[in-house]
């Protein structure tokens, strides 16, 4: 059987397209024209011998075997980079002080920072996990070279909106049994009865947009649990004390998404995610750890998306 070796160029085509949602933005991001980028994706599909999309409404969506062929791409192209990267930064050396939400602590961190050390032995990485508020006090007074955080208002000076993720309430998994205003179990909330949550201490915008939103819709509500520390309020909701509210990302799997209309809630606005720098202008080893922390973010977003 003759063996197949896929065009490194075409898989980040590919790749770019789906990350991009739009494979004429790809074209525009790879310095490409759209009739190039639609010859590659063909000779991809050629090459993968099956059909790779299908037909979406007036889009494209991945077939079981688009599905397939994306996570091996972005495997090779991550070792491909990395290899470049060794090869060409081999000698890269300083510091780099990165800032993250609790969040990402575990979903980003060992991936990224893998990656990043395995190519960049001799560069020291500092890692500050706070609050949001906290992260763009440090990245605007220089104490962090990167900060990624959650924030509803358009980024300012030196930030960069990277992606808009949705807020979800988020309960236990037990039993089956199904968070409802107008549940009769025990341990749920009963018709009329506050809904209780779990949250982070304040000052916190997701505390915020949650109480708010409980508001504006007439649902009485309650602290049940508060901590300064995100896997506290994973615990917290896992043990049925109440509702939190984050994104999807960094979701253990002893707690689930509740559908809103289901459970009696009202919907959650989307928050947005920005990347801010401390310099408009960074050393090769801060634009390198950029680089793939905003891969890294943009592989995640597009987990979310595909649920």
């Amino acid at each position: 059987m003759r063996q197949i070796s896929f065009d490194l160029d075409v898989l980040r085509t590919f790749t770019t397209g789906i990350d991009l949602g739009s494979f004429a933005k790809a074209a525009d991001r790879l310095g490409r024209s759209t009739s190039a980028v639609s010859a590659q994706l063909k000779k991809l599909e050629k090459q993968a011998g099956a059909p790779i999309f299908r037909k979406a409404g007036r889009g494209l969506a991945l077939t079981e075997a688009g599905q397939t062929l994306l996570g091996y791409a972005r495997r090779l192209l991550e070792l491909n980079d990395e290899t470049a990267s060794a090869v060409r930064g081999v000698e890269l050396e300083g510091e780099v002080r990165l800032g993250l939400q609790e969040d990402f602590g575990e979903a980003l961190l060992s991936s990224v920072l893998g990656r990043f050390m395995r190519a960049h032995p001799k560069v020291r990485i500092e890692v500050c996990v706070a609050r949001s508020s906290d992260l763009r006090e440090r990245v605007t007074m220089g104490r962090i070279d990167l900060a990624l955080l959650w924030e509803c208002n358009a980024p300012t000076l030196n930030g960069e909106r990277v992606a808009d993720l949705p807020l979800c309430w988020i309960g236990p998994v037990h039993n089956g049994a199904e968070w409802n205003l107008q549940a009769e179990e025990p341990g749920l909330a009963a018709a009329g009865a506050p809904v209780s949550l779990v949250l982070l201490d304040a000052p916190c915008l997701l505390r915020d947009l949650a109480s708010n939103a409980l508001d504006a819709a007439g649902i009485p509500w309650r602290h049940a649990f508060t901590s300064a520390s995100l896997s506290a309020l994973w615990a917290a909701s896992a043990a049925g004390l109440g509702l939190t509210v984050r994104t999807p990302i960094g979701m253990p799997a002893s707690l689930r998404i509740l559908d809103p209309q289901e459970a009696g809630l009202p919907r959650l606005p989307a928050i947005g995610l920005s990347l801010y720098r401390a310099q408009t202008i960074a050393g090769p080893a801060v634009n390198r750890l950029e680089e793939l922390l905003l891969q890294a973010v943009q592989e995640a977003v597009q987990r979310v998306a595909m649920g």
